[in-house]
C-alpha cells in the first residue's frame, strides 16, 4: 500500500518540475525498505551548457521510523571523458528538535539537499553518478528511494 501511494506522489510531481531544474531522478532502493551498501544506483545525467553553474541536489525519500538523523552517502562522479571524482555527502534529514525535515506524505518522507551548490562542470555530455550509502551499518533500513536533482543556479 506504501509503494503505491508513493508511486502515485511521484507520478503526480513529474510533470511539474520548478522552474530552472534540468534535471530531476530518483531510484527506488529497494522493495523491503531498505538500502543495503552493496545497492548503488546509477543516474546518468545530460549536461548540454557547461557555461552556466548548476545547484546539485540529492534526494531521499524515508519512511517515519528511520533510525539515525542523517543519510551520509558517497558519490561517485564519472565525466563523458571517462574522469572519475568521489566525494561523501551528509544528508541531515533530522532537525534540532528531533523533527523530520522533508516534505510529508503520511509516513513517507521527501527531502531534498543541495550538496554542490553552483558547481561547473568541465565539459558537455553525459555525466554518470553512482549513489551508494555510507553509514555505518550495512542495512539501511526504513530508506525508500535517493535520487539526483540538477537547477540553474540563481
Amino acid at each position: 500500500m506504501i509503494r503505491k501511494i508513493a508511486t502515485l506522489l511521484l507520478l503526480a510531481l513529474v510533470g511539474c518540475l520548478p522552474e530552472g531544474r534540468v534535471y530531476e531522478k530518483h531510484k527506488e532502493l529497494s522493495p523491503e525498505v531498505q538500502w543495503l551498501r552493496s545497492d548503488t544506483r546509477t543516474f546518468e545525467v545530460p549536461i548540454e551548457d557547461n557555461s552556466v553553474p548548476y545547484d546539485m541536489g540529492l534526494t531521499f525519500r524515508f519512511v517515519n521510523g528511520y533510525q539515525y538523523p542523517h543519510a551520509k552517502v558517497k558519490v561517485t562522479e564519472t565525466s563523458p571523458s571517462g574522469k572519475v571524482t568521489e566525494m561523501e555527502y551528509d544528508m541531515i534529514v533530522v532537525d534540532q528538535n528531533g523533527d523530520y525535515i522533508g516534505e510529508p506524505g503520511l509516513d513517507i518522507w521527501d527531502s531534498e539537499h543541495k550538496v554542490a551548490p553552483s558547481k561547473t562542470f568541465e565539459e558537455t555530455g553525459t555525466y554518470t553518478y553512482e549513489i551508494a550509502h555510507a553509514m555505518p551499518r550495512d542495512t539501511l533500513n526504513l530508506a525508500m528511494e535517493i535520487g539526483i536533482v540538477l537547477d540553474k543556479a540563481k
